[in-house]
């Protein structure tokens, strides 16, 4: 059995009490069908060879969620593990043994999703698992996107510029990368879609794909708004609201 090291112990504060980020966590761990997931990864993961250890699908599967839950772009999602205890502790990072994944593993595991077109099944996986249990998905949608930055040097596996990454300006500043369109369940607070065009692509494009078709509203921000004729394509037509 594996020990746990001193750096992934919690304290032992008197009044310590666990945050709402701390519950949902827990709740998540209980409810989502990890050994499922890592059985749809598994046979497209890097084996362990004599080179570089490749960081436990385990953690790496529970990084990609933590990502999409709080919007978390590569670099953020390398800093919040070495500040958080909570969200290491959930992806099983022990700093006492190994250092949290950086930046670069994190885009690598995506760009393998990817790859192997398995981000739709993850999603359609848990979202089966989760209709098994009773959790209905079915009332409204909440839909929002958030930049995933890269370096402006990343490099796709034939080592050329990856076409899935443009620039885009949000306010003063410029991003290179990709953005993450995630529709969120408006009473249970599930994640049901999830699709990551280049950060060019306008966020009015993507709506589509982000209904299950059974919305009687849907939510979005001003980059949504106007896209409700291409929304009648889906089965049940959802009046989006600001």
């Amino acid at each position: 059995m594996r020990q746990i090291t001193f750096a992934c112990q919690p304290s032992f504060e008197k009044f310590a009490r666990a945050s709402r980020r701390e519950q949902f966590l827990n709740t998540m761990e209980a409810v989502v069908p990890w050994a499922e997931l890592e059985a749809l990864i598994e046979p497209y993961y890097p084996k362990a060879g004599k080179g570089r250890q490749p960081v436990g699908l385990r953690t790496m599967l529970r990084v990609y969620f933590l990502q999409h839950w709080f919007n978390l772009s590569d670099p953020g999602a390398e800093d919040a593990l070495y500040e958080s205890p909570v969200l290491r502790g959930f992806a099983g990072v022990d700093l006492g043994r190994a250092a949290a994944p950086d930046e670069t593993t994190i885009v690598n595991f995506r760009h393998l999703l990817e790859a192997h077109d398995l981000c739709g099944k993850i999603f359609d996986a848990v979202n089966l698992y989760l209709d098994r249990k009773g959790i209905r998905i079915s009332t409204g949608t909440i839909v929002d996107a958030t930049i995933i930055a890269a370096l402006s040097s990343t490099k796709n596996s034939k080592k050329e510029r990856d076409l899935q990454m443009h620039q885009i300006k949000k306010g003063n500043q410029y991003y290179f990368g990709a953005k993450a369109h995630i529709g969120v369940d408006s009473k249970e607070g599930i994640v049901h879609s999830v699709c990551t065009p280049a950060a060019s692509v306008h966020d009015n494009h993507m709506l589509p794909d982000l209904l299950h078709g059974e919305e009687k509203k849907v939510w979005g921000d001003s980059g949504y708004q106007g896209c409700t004729r291409r929304s009648k394509n889906r089965p049940h037509h959802a009046a989006l609201a600001a």
